[in-house]
C-alpha cells in the first residue's frame, strides 16, 4: 500500500508509523485508519522489527477523529462492534511487541484513546492531553472510559472525561498518564533510546510478558498468577532463555534471536 495519511519507515528493528495530516492535527479519517490498520499489520508480522513507535511528529499527536470524514460507524451493528470498528486499537494493544506513543501537541479525544492503546507514553513538553468528547456531547465509544480508567484510575479518569479539558504534559506525567516528558525538540530521539533498549530484550519474552500484564490485569490474582507461570514455563523452552542463562554465566552480553 502507497501511504499518504501516515508515513511508515523501519530502522535497525525499529518501525516508526508517523500520522501525517498536520493540516488537520492529525485528526484521523477513512485513509489513515486503513493505512494504519496496513502499517501495523505489516509490523506485526515481520520478524525483524522489535519495537514500535508511534507519533505525530513534534508539532500534534492527534485530535482525534476528523468529524468532516470520520471512519465512526454509521449502522448500529458497527456501533455495538467496537472490535471491528476500531480494529487499528486492538491491533496495538495485541500486537507481541512493544509499542511506545511519541506525544507533542494537541492528543485529545481519539487520539487519546490511541495512545492509551500503547504500551508506554512519552509525552513532549508542549504537549496538551484530554478526552474531548463530552465537550461535543458524545461518548468516545473507543475505550476512553475503559482504558483511561485502568491507567490513572476511577477518580482521575472522571475528572479528566466529565470535564473534557486537557491537561499539559507535567500533570499528565504526575498521574501516571504518561511514562516520562521530554524536551519536545528530543521526543523522537528518547522514544528510540527506549526503544533499542526493548529491541534487545528477547521478543518472546516481551510478547509474554505484555499478554501476562494486559489479559492478567484482568483476572483474579489466582488466575493471574497462573497465568504467568504458564507464560515463565513457555519461556523456559526457547532458545533465547538457553541463551540468557549461558551469557550471565559467561559474563557476556546475550544476543537474542526471538527462537
Amino acid at each position: 500500500m502507497a501511504y499518504e495519511a501516515i508515513v511508515y519507515d523501519k530502522e535497525d528493528g525499529i518501525a516508526i508509523v508517523t500520522l501525517n495530516r498536520p493540516e488537520k492535527r492529525n485528526a484521523v479519517n477513512v485513509q489513515m485508519r486503513d493505512e494504519l490498520i496496513d502499517a501495523l499489520a505489516d509490523a506485526g508480522r515481520d520478524q525483524q522489527v522489535r519495537v514500535v513507535i508511534l507519533t505525530g511528529g513534534t508539532e500534534v499527536f492527534c485530535a482525534g477523529a476528523d468529524i468532516k470524514e470520520s471512519p465512526a460507524p454509521v449502522t448500529l451493528w458497527d456501533k455495538i462492534s467496537p472490535k471491528r470498528t476500531y480494529s487499528y486499537y486492538h491491533m496495538i494493544e495485541d500486537m507481541g511487541k512493544p509499542v511506545i506513543a511519541a506525544i507533542a501537541g494537541y492528543c485529545l479525544g481519539g487520539g487519546l484513546e490511541l495512545a492509551c492503546t500503547c504500551d508506554i507514553r512519552i509525552a513532549s513538553e508542549n504537549a496538551l492531553i484530554g478526552d474531548a468528547h463530552s465537550r461535543i456531547g458524545v461518548i468516545g465509544g473507543g475505550g476512553s472510559t475503559q482504558r483511561i480508567t485502568r491507567i490513572v484510575g476511577i477518580a482521575k479518569a472522571k475528572e479528566l472525561i466529565f470535564s473534557g479539558d486537557p491537561i499539559d504534559a507535567r500533570e499528565a506525567e504526575r498521574i501516571g498518564l504518561v511514562n516520562k516528558v521530554v524536551p519536545t525538540e528530543s521526543l523522537l530521539s528518547e522514544a528510540k533510546k527506549l526503544a533499542n533498549i526493548y529491541k534487545e530484550r528477547p521478543p518472546i519474552v516481551l510478547k509474554l510478558v505484555k499478554a501476562a500484564i494486559n489479559d492478567g490485569s484482568q483476572m483474579s490474582l489466582a488466575q493471574g498468577l497462573d497465568y504467568e507461570a504458564k507464560c515463565a514455563a513457555l519461556v523456559s523452552l526457547t532458545e533465547d532463555y538457553k541463551e540468557g542463562l549461558k551469557a550471565f554465566s559467561e559474563k557476556r552480553k546475550p544476543v537474542f534471536k526471538g527462537q
